[in-house]
């Protein structure tokens, strides 16, 4: 009975040709993910998988899942295993030079979604980045929030505006930092980049 129902599906298969085996391959692979989300999500709800763990667990599941039907659609449309072996590879590897070359930048980037994501302080906020220990931080208000760098505007104890810092996003998860809401903090230091005034004549 097996030998027959597998024999029928193999013709089945033959009938349906590379391109319906393709779609079949992306339904399978799309009803599969839905039924695999569904499952982690129940768990989550019962409490048998944690809270925390419960969207990674679905978006490894997701990549799994979407991988393993790359492969498949590759191999019905003739690719050889060896051939996808040899890319998957040599793709790795130069993702992992690129990945090692850009760090810096890719750290920022990425610390750039957590400040979205966590909010340690937002735009217009008076914020100090504390050094350690006695020493005085980098302090200013946020006026902007890019992909690489935080922008802090400066104000001298009179009121008057400063200089703009540029604050890499990594770094606020390396240091301390002290966050005013609203009104600018008290006893505001002098400017980092203050200009020096220029020499007056000595009075006679």
């Amino acid at each position: 009975m097996s030998e027959k129902l597998l024999q029928s599906i193999q013709d089945w298969m033959a009938l349906v040709g590379p391109a319906g085996k393709v779609l079949l391959i992306l339904l399978g692979a799309w009803v599969l993910r839905k039924i695999v989300r569904a499952t982690i999500a129940q768990l989550g709800a019962r409490s048998i998988v944690p809270t925390e763990l419960v969207l990674g667990l679905r978006r490894t599941a997701s990549v799994l899942i979407t991988f393993t039907a790359l492969l498949l659609v590759l191999q019905t449309l003739g690719v050889s295993p060896a051939v996808m072996w040899t890319a998957l590879t040599g793709f790795v590897a130069v993702a992992a030079v690129a990945f090692f070359a850009a760090w810096s930048v890719l750290s920022n980037i990425f610390c750039t979604f957590l400040i979205v994501a966590t909010r340690p302080f937002r735009l217009h906020d008076h914020i100090e980045v504390l050094e350690g220990g006695d020493k005085p931080g980098l302090r200013g208000q946020v006026i902007d929030i890019n992909l690489i760098y935080t922008s802090l505007k400066e104000a001298s104890a009179d009121g008057e505006a400063g200089c703009v810092l540029q604050v890499p996003n990594n770094l606020f998860f390396q240091r301390i930092v002290r966050r005013w809401r609203g009104a600018a903090p008290p006893n505001v230091s002098a400017p980092l980049c203050k200009r020096s005034e220029q020499p007056t004549a000595a009075s006679t």
